[in-house]
């Protein structure tokens, strides 16, 4: 269970990180939104607590399984709170799994949880994510699982909960369970996963890999039409030099999935016979942002790829 000393401590308001302490005069910044991945809000940065979020009554958390597989429940926070990422709980039958963190977390999520079985582990793609992880961790006694090369950003120490560092560039969470596989893709940050669920062919992408708008129109849409960007940083714009994308490209070698889910409600992106394979949208979607970068032509832009593709080593690019 979640003690009452985690309701205490200060959480930004602008990305939903919790720090270890609850005195306000001795924190004045949020290192994650000084970051220029992130943002200071313009009206600057202010501090809440889990406590004075349940106290107001203005938070709720929301549940709903995938259309196309129950097994998949995804769960945001309303009104939004912070960045309004949602998590997702996965169940197999070797347990539950929790991708990615929402900050807040109230008593029917709890319950919700439980009643599924609790969770084995939880795993959190990147540091924006990190939110009120020790709170999770120690609510439903379970490891939480962070990249290595991610550590560092770190808010919040806890010896009392399970922290698990992710060495490799993939990881199964579920031991002697291939069904789930966490995908170090870095790009956004060095260690940013996502998540492989082969049962459900989903890969979910996080902010690793970004859904854009021209994703979801699918009707009679146009060869050359981008699915997905790749970024340093989303609010502010910032891409992933051809280098980073084409590695991010060739992690995912060797995967099948038929659907992804991003970070947010919406962004889902599915195999169909209007809009065609994800898997050959994902690497289309690639071949335009490293060809805008690197000026090449529309026409082109399949056999630039394979000659850049053939290149042993893209740090050259």
């Amino acid at each position: 269970m979640a003690s009452d000393s985690d309701d205490s401590l200060l959480i930004c308001t602008a990305c939903g990180t919790q720090f270890d302490t609850d005195d306000r005069t001795s924190l004045a910044r949020c290192r994650i939104c000084d970051d220029p991945r992130q943002f200071v809000p313009p009206s600057g940065q202010t501090f809440t607590t889990l406590g004075e979020l349940k106290y107001s009554g203005n938070y709720y958390n929301k549940t709903a399984r995938d259309p196309e597989n129950n097994l998949i429940i995804s769960i945001w926070t309303e009104p939004k709170f912070a960045i309004g990422q949602r998590a997702f709980l996965i169940q197999t039958e070797r347990g539950n799994i929790l991708w990615d963190l929402i900050a807040y977390l109230d008593q029917d999520t709890i319950d919700m949880i439980d009643i599924l079985g609790g969770l084995k582990a939880i795993i959190i793609s990147h540091p924006h994510y990190y939110t009120t992880y020790a709170v999770w961790a120690r609510t439903f006694n379970c490891p939480v699982y962070i990249a290595t090369a991610d550590y560092s950003w770190l808010c919040r120490h806890d010896d009392t909960i399970s922290l698990r560092e992710i060495h490799s560039p993939t990881f199964q969470p579920l031991q002697g369970y291939s069904g789930l596989v966490a995908i170090r893709v870095g790009g956004h940050f060095p260690g940013s996963m996502v998540l492989h669920y082969k049962p459900g062919a989903v890969l979910f992408i996080a902010d690793s890999i970004v859904t854009v708008p021209s994703a979801l129109y699918h009707v009679d849409r146009l060869p050359g039409t981008a699915t997905y960007s790749f970024m340093w940083s989303i609010p502010n714009m910032i891409p992933l030099p051809p280098s980073k994308i084409m590695k991010i490209i060739k992690r995912l070698e060797g995967y099948q999935y038929k659907s992804t889910f991003g970070a947010f409600n919406g962004l889902d992106v599915r195999t169909s016979a209007e809009s065609g394979s994800v898997m050959k949208r994902m690497v289309e979607s690639a071949k335009i942002a490293v060809g805008a970068m690197l000026e090449w032509d529309k026409d082109e832009l399949d056999t630039k790829w394979e000659e850049l593709w053939s290149l042993e080593n893209t740090e050259r690019i």
